[in-house]
């Protein structure tokens, strides 16, 4: 079912598609929504028959539910939404985080807050993402900026889920995913498959020790298991009053993201011994790369993934440089966690652009914020 090697014009959302079905879903539950009601669309039509199942649910909470019982069952499962939709799956979240249940959920995001703005972009569900259910966990999200990375980070973004078993998020836009652009699809791409109980194989996955990620008991194989939200010990059992079990339990759920933060983490940098630096991500970094581009004394740390933090890149280049301007399509959420990292770093000017409504900062908005800096 893979998508053939070759070069493609493509929508984003439709990118997304082919990045799903080449990694391997074979399984997805969705409710119309826009901005992605494309990629339900898309593979309604590639997940037929024999190929997969595909299933429109009546509501995201639906939606939620149905993937991860599918993915119980031995097979990768994803859905897609935007803001409303994705606040409606937070408790489920949860629950995947705590029965480490390895799906992917897309968020082509829009402006907020409620129904905002239906067909406008912004990256307002940034820290719902992280810190959307209730209770300590972790999860890997990542933020395309182009209709290529549409593809690739969603081949990621089963990746990661599959090999960490955790929630994965591909964090778009409305801008990304409805923009139209050149995909290639390379003749091999990497697909790391779940750590399945009983079977053995070489594989990414069977590097990560079984401390950190248990292997998958999946239904139908002859595995006995338990799937329970509750706090529970490895041998299935039910443990919410143990103090000692839960916090071992939570602590390694967050130990296998954290620790792994140099595997997942990934970025783009451009003229990184600048002394002024912006940090982005997704399309609201796009200005700022034409800046770049353009001006050798402006830097770019564009980030691929925002979950885990990457507290080492930013650290790093804080380290550096003598400012840094964050821009961001809400008012500043990633904006307190890349400040936090720098001040550590001994840079002492961060400051941010911040636009909503609908359209990314520009060129001359990143101009104009750099010239009010001092820097250009």
């Amino acid at each position: 079912m893979r998508t053939p090697a070759g070069e493609y014009f493509l929508q984003g959302n439709e990118a997304c598609v082919e990045g799903a079905i080449t990694a391997g879903v074979r399984f997805f539950a969705g409710y119309p929504i826009t901005p992605s009601t494309e990629i339900a669309e898309g593979l309604s039509h590639r997940l037929t028959g024999k190929n997969g199942v595909f299933l429109q649910m009546e509501d995201e909470i639906a939606c939620i539910s149905a993937v991860i019982g599918a993915s119980w069952s031995g097979v990768k499962s994803m859905t897609a939404t935007s803001g409303p939709g994705f606040s409606l799956m937070q408790e489920s979240v949860g629950y995947a985080a705590m029965s480490e249940t390895p799906i992917v959920i897309v968020n082509v995001m829009r402006g907020g807050p409620s129904t905002g703005q239906p067909t406008r972009a912004s990256q307002g569900d940034v820290m719902q993402t992280g810190y959307g259910s209730h209770g300590d966990y972790q999860v890997i999200a990542f933020a395309p900026a182009t209709v290529q990375e549409m593809f690739d980070l969603t081949v990621d973004c089963f990746n990661y889920s599959e090999k960490y078993r955790v929630p994965a998020f591909l964090l778009s836009d409305a801008e990304v995913g409805h923009m139209r652009g050149l995909l290639t699809v390379p003749e091999e791409v990497k697909v790391v498959d779940r750590k399945e109980k009983g079977l053995m194989r070489q594989d990414e996955a069977y590097d990560v020790p079984d401390e950190l990620v248990r292997p998958f008991p999946t239904f139908g194989k002859g595995h006995k298991t338990m799937i329970t939200g509750m706090t529970h010990t490895d041998k299935n059992k039910i443990e919410p009053e143990d103090s000692k079990v839960h916090t071992e339990l939570v602590t390694r759920l967050s130990k296998k993201v954290l620790k792994n933060r140099r595997d997942i983490n990934k970025w783009e940098m451009m003229c990184p011994g600048s002394r002024t630096m912006v940090v982005s991500y997704g399309s609201a970094a796009l200005g700022a790369k034409e800046v770049a581009a353009k001006d050798e004394t402006v830097g770019l740390l564009r980030l691929k993934s925002i979950w885990p933090f990457p507290e080492e890149v930013v650290h790093e280049v804080a380290s550096k440089c003598d400012r840094i301007l964050v821009c961001e399509m809400n008012l500043g959420m990633l904006y307190w966690h890349i400040r936090r990292a720098a001040l550590e770093a001994g840079c002492k000017k961060i400051e941010l652009l911040s636009k909503i409504g609908g359209d990314p900062p520009t060129p001359s908005d990143v101009r104009h914020k750099l010239r009010a800096m001092g820097a250009v």
